[in-house]
């Protein structure tokens, strides 16, 4: 997938990478930062919490591993003030440690390879297009006609 290829971001649409790999960091910085998002960076999850708590942002990428807090304790972090916001974790731990969704409380997971940033821009667009809520509210959920739809009636 080229930049070229690549949906140009909505004007003013702000992102946090979280990262302690500088050279990573940059780089995700750079090609996200080319397509029009504009980009706050943090090298561990502390400072990510300080940026996120002063500023607001449309997504956050984060590593899993880093010193202080894995990236699943920041994702929880984050989910307490905004339940929402879309998070993708990038990890090069994704197929030995068994990471997904379900067990990082990320909306993406995504394995460092080459492949990276051809699926970290998919993912981002993926999820900046998303609309939605990840679950219906409660009231939906609650409600006879939309329970009786769910199990086919």
């Amino acid at each position: 997938m080229s930049l070229a290829n690549s949906k140009m971001a909505p004007s003013g649409t702000r992102l946090l990478l979280v990262d302690d790999n500088e050279a990573g960091l940059a780089a995700r910085k750079s090609v996200l930062e080319e397509l029009g998002y504009w980009i706050t960076t943090a090298t561990d999850p502390v400072e990510a919490l300080a940026h996120f708590n002063r500023g607001s942002f449309s997504l956050v990428i984060t590593d899993y591993k880093m010193p202080r807090m894995t990236g699943p304790e920041l994702i929880a972090k984050l989910r307490e003030t905004d339940p929402a916001l879309p998070i993708i974790l990038i990890s090069g731990f994704v197929d030995s440690l068994g990471l997904s969704e379900a067990t990082t409380g990320a909306d993406i997971v995504i394995q460092k390879s080459s492949n990276e940033v051809a699926h970290l821009l998919r993912a981002v667009n993926r999820l900046m297009k998303r609309k939605a809520p990840r679950k219906p509210p409660a009231s939906q959920a609650a409600h006879p006609l939309v329970k009786a739809k769910k199990i086919g009636l």
